[in-house]
């Protein structure tokens, strides 16, 4: 009930028998220290350090070693990140005590996903779920730190499972690299964008591009002109994998080979731009990137009421005044929704996606409308653009692979390659839907300041922090 939840969420009050029961435990101990954390003041600290590493920490401080060379001169990573820090803390005279260092396999990162390390930063994990997806349930892995985008999210899949489930489609999977090359004349560059767009050349750009993985596979080339410089936006299916290294040796195997028939052409860059990576792009929100997504479901009219608290019309109604004549009128490029990056971010931090393709991988149209003579809400969102892979990047450390696993995405579909990454972004549609369902919601029953202002600040008496 109603009132079961809210002492669910609010708990005893403070000062009761009930609220000793239920604290939480007093943090345990802080484990043993390295020495290299200790204060810059602490001597027994530093005479603990091994001599050998006190030498390598000095010669980093004075300039003599590069610190980026200590994971291949020294063959161990946990150590190299610890005398790294220490050179640090003394060149900054900053403590960073509460960046921990243990606890984290630094030799899975190395050369792949992060340079230079000195420690990692911890971030809570929510679940939210399960989401009824295509007949299946998705327990989600959301990783954030702003208050109640889980509890909202979940909110949001309660009233989908209530009312029989979402369904998506996935309409299109292709990873796009364009580099812009510079030919003598514009007459010349019209004469090569001639030659990649015409048919009869695809088999032999394919067979070329292909060679640079057994999962690449050219889908087309579009081009675009400036003056003389021209834009080629390769498109690939990648398998499991996001795929912009892959793309991007295919890219390069093609150019080598349009050398021969156009030795003046004069690459400027493997990418210019028309990708488009992680920045907003009408040619993202048009063509497509990655995985094109639409998910939908038709929320009974009984749940908006119980589980949503408003109606099918006031939702309808703040759609297209919110998300659809609002964001037209702040010229926005992509973002006809409530919050779709929210879902997107968190989803892709806790499941090793880069972060930062959330710009596009965040594009969505969120439309509602009533049905079944107007009882029932119909709602879906549709994005172009989620770049997700399964394999690869962060999706290998041991966290995102864990929630790769919970989600039953954990690395290559062997059977049907690619198939992986094309469910994961009907999860991350899925939790979209979820999450515009519910905040839409909060808006239009006037919770949104409420919840938040309950739910989403800290109930410590600052006063006495500060003080």
């Amino acid at each position: 009930s109603d009132d079961e939840e809210e002492d669910f969420l609010v708990g005893p009050a403070r000062g009761s028998s009930a609220a000793a029961a239920v604290a939480p435990p007093p943090p345990p101990s802080s484990p043993a220290q390295c020495s290299l954390l200790g204060s810059p003041h602490d001597d027994a600290a530093r005479e603990r350090m091994p001599e050998e590493d006190e030498e390598i920490v000095s010669s980093v401080v004075a300039g003599k070693v590069p610190s980026y060379v200590l994971e291949t001169k020294l063959g161990d990573c946990r150590r190299a990140a610890g005398i790294r820090r220490e050179a640090v803390r003394r060149i900054t005279g900053r403590q960073i005590e509460g960046l921990p260092l243990d606890g984290f396999d630094y030799a899975s990162i190395l050369g792949q996903c992060c340079e230079l390390p000195v420690g990692y930063v911890q971030l809570p994990v929510g679940i939210a779920g399960p989401l009824l997806l295509d007949g299946q349930r998705f327990y989600v892995p959301m990783a954030t730190t702003e208050g109640c985008l889980v509890a909202s999210t979940n909110r949001g899949c309660k009233a989908i499972a209530e009312s029989g489930g979402a369904v998506s489609v996935v309409l299109r999977d292709g990873m796009t690299r364009a580099p812009v090359a510079r030919l003598p004349t514009a007459r010349r560059a019209a004469e090569l964008k001639a030659f990649l767009e015409d048919s009869v050349n695809f088999n032999t750009l394919s067979m070329v591009f292909n060679r640079s993985s057994r999962f690449a596979r050219l889908q087309g080339v579009q081009c675009a002109m400036a003056g003389r410089n021209l834009y080629m936006r390769f498109s690939c299916c990648t398998g499991d994998a996001m795929g912009m290294n892959m793309v991007s040796k295919g890219v390069q195997n093609v150019l080598d080979y349009l050398q021969d028939d156009f030795p003046d052409m004069d690459v400027i860059s493997i990418s210019g731009n028309f990708c488009s990576d992680k920045k907003p792009a009408a040619v993202n929100w048009i063509e497509g990137r990655g995985k094109s997504v639409v998910c939908e479901a038709v929320i009974k009219e009984d749940v908006v009421k119980k589980v949503l608290k408003t109606n099918v019309q006031s939702l309808v109604e703040l759609n297209v005044i919110k998300n659809l004549a609002g964001s037209a009128v702040a010229g926005a490029l992509g973002g006809f929704n409530a919050h779709a990056s929210n879902i997107v971010t968190a989803i892709f931090i806790a499941t090793g996606q880069d972060p930062a393709q959330n710009v596009e991988s965040s594009h969505c149209i969120t439309m509602l409308e009533a049905v079944n003579d107007g009882r029932d809400l119909h709602i879906s969102v549709t994005m172009p653009s989620i770049e997700v892979g399964t394999v690869g990047g962060g999706t290998q450390l041991a966290s995102q692979a864990a929630c790769l696993d919970l989600l039953g995405v954990k690395g290559a579909n062997r059977e049907s390659p690619g198939s992986n990454a094309r469910l994961l972004a009907t999860v991350v549609a899925g939790g979209v839907l979820a999450g515009e369902l519910s905040l839409l919601s909060a808006l239009a029953a006037g919770q949104l300041v409420k919840s938040h202002m309950k739910y989403n600040r800290s109930s410590k008496d600052m006063s006495k922090v500060i003080s």
